[in-house]
């Protein structure tokens, strides 16, 4: 099932400008699917992003989320409890000085009632793994566990996709992978649609699809391991790749033949012991 759809999209922030962010763009998310973006600064990676939850509207063409375009203005509340969108800085997303009544925030605005939002709040808060945190302060939590808790805050508006704009930039490396791994489970295990916007190659290895942008366009889509094998193409954008899957590469190029689909450090020494 399509669940969102970019079609020959176009964006500038400026009617006067001639620079377009993003550039005829078209491209299909499907229910449920983990779709991980990728590209230098500039690419167009977060202005994408808020075209996904009408945050802003296309200059040319449309984004249809469900079936509903987000120029339709009668429909943006609907489209923006269907994606729910996380920032960088979990401390620009968080309300209030309780854990609780901080995702409690979200469904009391949609007019909720109290015992559903009880019971929204303590699924939301398990699913992300801070139920245990629940009457916390939270200027006490860390990194980390602000973002967990401002995805819990979405959760508990019941979105169906979460696009989530480079949510570890501020982070230190536990909490990256507090935030990685509760994002990989809400979309393994309750299935809720993920878009992952990151400059961090070894966040996007569970994706099941990567796009990388440049220049307001989509250059590169496939699955993690196959682009990661445009090395090449990757550097030439200024980005990274996974150190394994690098590593295979420079050790083909020295004439080992390691199994170019590496991407694990387990996988790896595992090849490397079969070498010997």
């Amino acid at each position: 099932m399509n669940f969102i759809e970019v079609k020959n999209v176009s964006f500038r922030y400026s009617e006067d400008s001639e620079d377009f962010v993003i550039k005829d763009l078209n491209l299909v998310i499907k229910k449920g699917e983990f779709v991980a973006i990728i590209g230098p600064n500039g690419s167009g990676k977060s202005t994408l992003a808020k075209l996904f939850n009408a945050l802003m509207v296309p200059s040319r063409g449309d984004v249809i989320v469900k079936g509903m375009n987000t120029r339709d203005k009668d429909k943006i509340w609907d489209i923006r409890k269907t994606v729910g969108l996380v920032f960088q800085n979990p401390d620009n997303q968080l309300v209030a000085s309780i854990v609780e009544e901080d995702v409690a925030f979200g469904p009391e605005n949609l007019g909720i009632p109290p015992a559903e939002i009880r019971q929204r709040v303590e699924n939301a808060l398990k699913a992300v793994g801070m139920y245990n945190y629940k009457d916390f302060a939270v200027h006490l939590l860390s990194g980390g566990q602000k973002q967990r808790v401002a995805i819990a805050g979405l959760l508990a508006m019941l979105p169906e996709c979460i696009v989530l704009d480079e949510p570890t930039a501020m982070l230190d490396p536990v909490g990256r992978k507090e935030v990685i791994n509760t994002v990989t489970k809400l979309n393994r295990e309750k299935g809720i649609t993920v878009i992952y916007i990151t400059h961090f190659m070894d966040e996007t290895l569970a994706a099941d699809r990567i796009l990388v942008m440049d220049n307001g366009r989509i250059v590169l889509e496939d699955t993690p391991i196959n682009v990661f094998k445009r090395i090449e193409l990757l550097k030439g954008l200024n980005l990274d790749v996974p150190p394994m899957v690098e590593l295979a590469y420079l050790l083909n190029k020295e004439g080992v033949p390691v199994n170019q689909n590496i991407i694990t450090i387990d996988e790896m020494v595992n090849e490397i012991c079969q070498l010997l």
